[in-house]
């Protein structure tokens, strides 16, 4: 069974499996603090006719379709340090969320996925 989902994860689910993460490891709140690097990141909502033109997989971190927009993004963040970037659509309107992060340059990966969505 699923409990949480580490991409837009509910918060309480996602603090209880942190939980029980540190227990197993006998971490403190300090362990876990000095493992975590903030990366500087982006995040927008791109405004589309039909957000289910956007398909995903892998806990929404993999778009499916269109076809050569994952292609698109896996080059653009490939350029880029400790880079991910995913877009997903709204369950609830019509834009998409569009996600970058990277060690440094992130504006640039954004940038160039919110090119690409303008479709």
């Amino acid at each position: 069974m699923d409990v949480c989902n580490q991409t837009v994860g509910d918060a309480i689910s996602d603090m209880l499996l942190v939980e029980s993460i540190l227990e197993a490891r006998l971490w403190s709140l300090e362990d876990w603090n000095s493992a975590y690097t903030d990366l500087p990141n982006r995040l927008l909502k791109v405004k589309v006719e039909d957000r289910n033109a956007i398909q995903t997989t892998d806990s929404e971190r993999k778009a499916t379709s269109p076809v050569g927009l994952q292609m698109a993004i896996d080059t653009t963040v490939a350029k880029y340090s400790k880079s991910r970037s995913f877009v997903r659509p709204s369950g609830t309107e019509d834009v998409v969320r569009v996600y970058a992060e990277a060690d440094n340059q992130v504006i640039y990966i954004y940038s160039f996925i919110f090119t690409y969505m303008v479709f």
